[in-house]
């Protein structure tokens, strides 16, 4: 049934379907991970003395994810074809009985629960975007996928606080939200799943995607790290700041002077998501790789000025809370969305060599995600005296110039190693 299926997709077909199915499916996920982070633990104990809850809640949560981001790099870049909407969907499944846990479990330390949620959810990415990668038109399905974790993050915010307003358990919401979302997902897999693999003209184009073991890994990394390792570095400061934006976007928001934040998430999230889906599926109509993966180098530098400059004009009193919200968030995934699917697909495509783009994410999202609970300790044993607001400002401006000193030093190898030998797409 579903070879039958998949051959009677039309071109423009196979992008609408990856496009919609990859969106949701993650957007689904994210049902399962984000609701914790609404404002709903202003009241519950402290995990440790200098820990509050909710801070705990995130770090164990993020520190599974990190874990799980490690274990990726092999699973995910050795993961063929076969099993992989089975494997999403047990491991969201794990993640549900984890906050079914952290329900019955008593507070403060049902909080460790969290550690197991974020175990699985780290590897739904990689799974997914192999459904995605390594197609003419991977760059407009990357901007997609991409979308959904923007504006999936504060949708499930703000579902997750107007069940509590409608009386659900603080402990229970959680899981509800998950539940709300679970057929959503069983869908989206199943439209993940009819779609073709890439075709010749794919492969010829954008190289080739096999599984990569641990001797394809390692020659990798050892050709290309002068051009990976400053993009790390960046990418490990963009994760920690926009994890820190996300999860703890209400206490920024009520520093900020606003009260009522519960839709407010989505109010500053969706102009985000749309912008930044315009700007990088635009970058599908680059026909040749390394001018396409120079351009998202470029970028990345663009969206760190505009988080510095955003952040500036805020604390100079030159906008509004929201608009620096959304600006800053607009700077802020300008630069780390290409991370999590274009980049990395482009630069397997300009360095000529048949891989796949999972493994040098995972190496990247491990770094970040590790980066991201280094943060959160620091803030709380370091810096909590000091207000949300003030901590994050503090931290938008160093992140912003070192995502810009180390994004030229990539674009400067880049230019050197891989001018010569780019591959060029044809129409």
């Amino acid at each position: 049934m579903k070879p039958k299926l998949a051959s009677r997709l039309s071109r423009p077909a196979i992008t609408a379907v990856g496009g919609i199915a990859g969106f949701t499916a993650y957007f689904s996920m994210y049902a399962f991970r984000k609701p914790v982070a609404a404002d709903i633990f202003s009241g519950v104990a402290p995990f440790l003395d200098g820990l509050d809850y909710k801070s705990a809640v995130i770090i164990m949560q993020i520190a599974g994810y990190a874990l799980s981001k490690l274990i990726g790099i092999s699973v995910v870049a050795q993961f063929g074809r076969q099993g992989r909407g089975y494997a999403i969907i047990g491991l969201v499944s794990i993640a549900w009985v984890a906050l079914i846990l952290f329900a019955l479990a008593p507070a403060p330390w049902n909080a460790v629960f969290f550690l197991l949620n974020g175990l699985p959810l780290g590897m739904i990415w990689g799974l997914v975007f192999s459904y995605l990668e390594g197609r003419r038109e991977s760059d407009i399905l990357g901007a997609v996928l991409c979308a959904s974790f923007i504006f999936s993050s504060g949708v499930m915010k703000s579902v997750g606080e107007v069940m509590v307003q409608a009386g659900v358990s603080v402990w229970w919401m959680p899981a509800a939200v998950g539940g709300v979302f679970f057929p959503l997902l069983l869908i989206s897999v199943w439209a993940l799943e009819i779609l073709p693999p890439p075709d010749r003209q794919d492969e010829a184009e954008r190289m080739p995607r096999v599984p990569m073991f641990r001797a394809e890994r390692m020659a990798m990394l050892r050709a290309n790290w002068t051009m990976i390792f400053p993009l790390v570095v960046g990418y490990v400061m963009l994760t920690a700041i926009r994890d820190f934006r996300d999860n703890f976007a209400p206490e920024l928001w009520h520093a900020a002077g606003y009260r009522d934040v519960a839709a407010l998430f989505t109010e500053s999230e969706a102009p985000v998501a749309i912008g930044v889906l315009v700007v990088l599926a635009a970058l599908n109509r680059v026909r040749n790789n390394l001018a396409a993966l120079q351009t998202m180098q470029a970028l990345i530098i663009l969206g760190a000025v505009m988080l510095a400059g955003a952040t500036l004009a805020f604390r100079c009193g030159v906008i509004s809370g929201l608009v620096w919200m959304i600006l800053s968030g607009l700077g802020l995934y300008l630069a780390y969305t290409p991370f999590n699917a274009m980049l990395f697909d482009r630069m397997i495509a300009a360095i000529g060599k048949p891989g796949n783009s999972g493994f040098l994410i995972y190496v990247a999202d491990a770094a970040g995600y590790c980066g991201s609970v280094a943060v959160i300790v620091l803030r709380n044993v370091c810096g909590a005296k000091e207000n949300w607001l003030s901590f994050y400002v503090d931290f938008a401006y160093v992140t912003a110039a070192i995502v810009t000193g180390f994004g030229l030093v990539s674009l400067f190898v880049a230019h050197r190693r891989l001018g010569g030998r780019a591959l060029v797409m044809r129409p």
